[in-house]
């Protein structure tokens, strides 16, 4: 088995470890020359470079498989998401991952793509920002979001799969600015500088991927995912 990553940062280093952990010959880059060079026929390919990327050109018609790591972002100022929800590209940057969404699903390859809720795990997010002594938006907004780790077995599992479509990723408890920051502060017992909430009111359900890929979420919310981050952090 052959995968591509292209893009092997946060999550992708994740999604290799994965399939390396399967045997597979994995390679990870983010350049066309190199991308030219690396594609096999019948790869399967994991795209998570953020546009403008022009690196779809570079791939021919050699990969068997692509799936995109997108963003729930393509989906504005909706404040109710879920697989049914229209997109709105309202917005340059929405424009700009909905025209590569147009590409991916436009190849010559069976795609699949991802719109991952907000990304944390070791290293990033908000406790890391509680951590730093960072000022940390504190509000009533709802904010979703995905461990790295799920994000991560999703990529996989539809990597592995035939399911097609644009579905949004998101762990099963939404929750406010005010609440995580509350609870990382209470967790590492440091105080928080507050800033003001300027961020999206999205809530998110990611359950439909979840049951076409066969999904249990390792973290099913925040609750779970911080204490494993911070530990992972220690080692």
């Amino acid at each position: 088995m052959n995968v591509l990553i292209l893009g092997c940062g946060y999550t992708g280093q994740r999604v290799a470890a994965r399939f390396q952990a399967r045997g597979a010959n994995v390679i990870g880059t983010h350049r066309d020359s190199d991308i030219r060079h690396a594609v096999t026929p019948g790869a399967l390919v994991l795209h998570s470079v953020p546009p403008p990327a022009n690196v779809l050109d570079a791939l021919g018609d050699a990969p068997s498989r692509v799936v995109y790591l997108s963003t729930t972002g393509v989906y504005g100022s909706a404040h109710l998401v879920d697989e049914r929800t229209p997109v709105d590209a309202s917005s340059e940057r929405a424009r700009l991952r909905l025209a590569e969404e147009d590409r991916v699903a436009a190849g010559p390859w069976s795609s699949l793509i991802l719109r991952p809720a907000a990304i944390y795990g070791p290293g990033r997010g908000i406790h890391e920002r509680v951590l730093r002594g960072e000022p940390c938006e504190i509000g009533d907004n709802f904010i979703s979001r995905i461990h790295v780790d799920d994000l991560a077995a999703h990529a996989e599992a539809g990597l592995l799969s035939d399911v097609t479509g644009a579905y949004p990723v998101a762990d099963e408890e939404p929750c406010t600015s005010r609440e995580i920051v509350e609870f990382c502060a209470a967790g590492l017992s440091l105080p928080v500088t507050q800033a003001k909430a300027r961020g999206t009111d999205r809530r998110v359900d990611g359950s439909a991927i979840r049951r076409l890929l066969g999904i249990t979420l390792q973290y099913p919310s925040y609750r779970e995912g911080i204490p494993a981050a911070l530990m992972c952090r220690r080692r």
